[in-house]
């Protein structure tokens, strides 16, 4: 259903009409999520006056419609549309050649990401297992710099010594040429997304969350060559509906995540609930009625590691030094039983075994591998265990630390043009 526009200023359209119909009630006004989705599609080309994009995220806001998993499926699909646009099949074909299947692991890329916003300023967890679990999958870590923490994503990688990545070096033009050299890429949200420059003084100026907050771990340009992601939100609320927006996305190899404390990672400190999408079919492109989504909790325990209080692992510290902590446990310098590892080994096992890799019965990592699987299988079925040995492999080898000084280099060679 098209929205019903008023030509207003040469420049912009009027969602005036759509505006009275979201406000008090959407339902009762039959507004549909297309048409929510068509008017925010306007704001990545700048057709919506400052005004009007404010008023429709305000709606959104108050109505709860920004957390309706078909508001947030489309919406997400149109942001990706307004992105810049990569050449799936050339990266395809790169992936293809340079990927190593094993277990239920196709060889394909894949991200871990949260919403943010949970207010415990961990460590960036979620960025350091991207790297690590790079070791044995190629990643695709879409990310940004901080807007609700002290260090975001791009932050802490730009902090990095003795040399940063060139993160404005990866781009849709370059990407493939990234995966030629190294398992890791970072996809800087602003290179990808120019049409968000429009709406981000907006955002600062509203004071609250908005739809944004929850689009971007559903808009990694990459997304339809994504075989398999975590996923974490700040809310335990949000999280079936997150579940539910990614299998109407077409995504089967994915699971939702959020810490009993309203964490946006799987916690280091008590339970996590955790929405797993399970393929029913014996078909890799399985029908979103295909997809089940199984509920259960994690613990600690079940990665067979100790629990550790989130004080332990929330520094709040500045980007240089959480990079500093980050390059102290890419070079394996961290004591075994440090809190920040466990949970780093925690989230990284968690990708691994959404990945499909640690159903493997067999294992040749390489260099330091001793090719004992554990087979110990924990809440939803899942290899837990083996999850954290592979990542403990992926630091002691240095496999994990080769990837990422072969990240830093080609996005560097890439800025210099050669």
């Amino acid at each position: 259903m098209a929205i019903d526009v008023e030509p207003s200023a040469a420049q912009h359209i009027s969602i005036t009409p759509l505006l009275k119909r979201l406000w008090p009630s959407p339902g009762e006004s039959n507004v549909t999520a297309a048409e929510i989705a068509l008017a925010i599609s306007h704001i990545f080309t700048d057709q919506l006056s400052p005004v009007q994009t404010g008023a429709l995220l305000t709606c959104l806001h108050f109505t709860g419609w920004d957390r309706r998993a078909d508001v947030i499926a489309k919406c997400a699909e149109v942001m990706r549309d307004a992105a810049s646009q990569v050449d799936g099949e050339q990266l395809a074909e790169v992936v293809k050649t340079r990927g190593r299947p094993e277990g239920d692991y196709h060889g394909g890329l894949c991200d871990i990401v949260g919403t943010g916003g949970d207010s415990h300023h961990t460590f960036n967890i979620s960025t350091t297992s991207s790297i690590l679990a790079s070791s044995l999958l190629f990643l695709s870590k879409h990310g940004n710099k901080a807007s609700t923490s002290k260090s975001g994503s791009a932050d802490l990688l730009n902090a990095v010594l003795p040399k940063a990545p060139n993160l404005m070096a990866v781009t849709p033009k370059t990407i493939a040429k990234v995966y030629e050299k190294s398992n890791y890429a970072f996809l800087y949200a602003p290179v990808f997304h120019p049409g968000m420059k429009f709406v981000a003084p907006i955002r600062k100026e509203l004071g609250w969350r908005t739809i944004f907050n929850l689009l971007g771990p559903l808009a990694n340009p990459v997304e339809g060559n994504i075989e398999a992601r975590l996923l974490g939100v700040a809310r335990r609320d949000i999280g079936p509906v997150f579940a539910d927006a990614l299998k109407m996305s077409g995504a089967h190899k994915a699971m939702v995540v959020c810490g009993e404390e309203d964490l946006d990672e799987i916690s280091c400190a008590g339970p996590s609930y955790c929405w797993r999408l399970v393929n029913r079919s014996s078909r890799s492109d399985p029908s979103p009625h295909e997809i089940d989504i199984e509920t259960f909790k994690l613990s600690a325990v079940d990665f067979g590691l100790p629990s550790h209080r989130l004080e332990d692992v929330s520094p709040g510290k500045e980007p240089a030094e959480n990079a500093q902590i980050l390059s102290r446990l890419l070079q394996n310098q961290l004591p075994r039983d440090d809190p920040i590892l466990h949970f780093v080994l925690m989230n990284t096992a968690a990708l691994f075994v959404v990945s499909g890799i640690c159903e493997a019965d067999t294992s040749d990592m390489g260099y330091g591998d001793n090719g004992i699987v554990d087979k110990d299988r924990g809440p939803g079925g899942g290899r837990w265990k083996e999850g954290v040995r592979r990542a403990r492999w992926a630091i002691e080898s240095g496999q994990a630390y080769t990837q990422w000084i072969n990240f830093v280099n080609v996005s560097n060679e890439l800025a210099d043009g050669s």
